[in-house]
């Protein structure tokens, strides 16, 4: 009888004491149990690391630690390639530590992989997990990330590039990391992650480089839990000006990406031209729209 899969996830953390043994329960606790996690520590210098260690040496055959030569940081991307040089299995997850996984996301994403081997790559809605202290005063209730409402209806297989042609006219909505799996094999052909992305919009850049060449199942079960707060990458950059700047970085990345992949003059590379435009000229981009909206309204009056 064939051995089920081994799936290997890759857990990264940088200063994550007060959440990584949370995330690291969240693996144990999954209903399919033929899995390796990875605790790479990007330079921690809080008792994380020692988090990490006791549970590496209490779970010997499943868990292992890694670090970067001399404890160093060198960002998320860099920490998430270390994970990938030591990563056994035939499926990847990528877990931040301040995340966790529901119990049935690895059994869940193993069935649809088994059902569909044409596709490399599955992910599902997540949570947006503002309630998870009882002393946490926020006003903002927990919800589900619906991939519907970025016109990406779920229980559906998406052929490449149809998936980022939809995240480039969305902006910035694409799923969150912890609840997509993909294929070992297809992770080596697309060269794992940008080492020149260290923070924000590594994600982004992630999921480029996968849906330019995957297809890519979306499901509809809610497979993880993203908690919300404020030492979160994305709470790092609270102006608007700052999320500007680092959107305008990714789409110049892609522009030379879809260059080098021979994809210039595809409908994909139309859409991120429209959208290089918009960041470049945004007063005009403005009154190009006002335009546009104006002369729809006169048309629906004429009919």
């Amino acid at each position: 009888m064939k051995e089920p899969p081994l799936v290997s996830i890759i857990m990264i953390f940088f200063n994550g004491e007060k959440f990584i043994q949370e995330a690291i329960e969240s693996v144990l606790a999954q209903t399919y149990q033929n899995w390796e996690l990875l605790l790479v520590d990007d330079g921690s210098t809080d008792d994380s690391t020692d988090h990490a260690l006791d549970y590496a040496r209490q779970y010997t055959d499943k868990m292992r630690y890694l670090e970067h030569s001399k404890h160093q940081n060198f960002g998320m991307s860099a920490a998430r390639n270390l994970g990938l040089q030591h990563a056994k299995g035939e499926y990847l997850i990528f877990l931040d530590c301040d995340d966790v996984l529901m119990p049935r996301c690895l059994e869940t994403l193993l069935k649809i992989f088994s059902c569909r081997p044409e596709v490399s790559a599955a992910y599902g809605n997540t949570l947006y997990w503002f309630q998870w202290s009882n002393g946490l005063k926020t006003s903002q209730m927990d919800r589900c990330d619906q991939v519907a409402e970025a016109t990406i209806f779920p229980n559906t297989e998406f052929p490449p590039p149809s998936l980022l042609e939809l995240f480039l006219n969305n902006g910035d909505t694409v799923p969150c990391i912890c609840s997509l799996m993909i294929r070992h094999d297809f992770m080596k052909i697309i060269g794992g992650f940008e080492e020149s992305f260290r923070g924000l919009y590594e994600d982004q850049v992630f999921y480029a480089k996968i849906s330019l060449k995957a297809t890519i199942f979306v499901t509809d079960e809610c497979l993880s839990k993203y908690r919300q707060h404020s030492d979160s990458c994305c709470a790092a950059i609270s102006d608007q000006r700052g999320h500007l700047e680092k959107r305008l970085l990714f789409l110049n990345w892609l522009k030379k990406y879809l260059l080098q992949e021979g994809k210039a003059g595809t409908n994909v590379w139309k859409i991120l031209q429209a959208e290089l435009f918009s960041y470049r000229y945004p007063r005009i981009d403005l009154i190009k729209k006002k335009i546009q909206g104006f002369l729809w309204k006169y048309i629906a009056s004429e009919k």
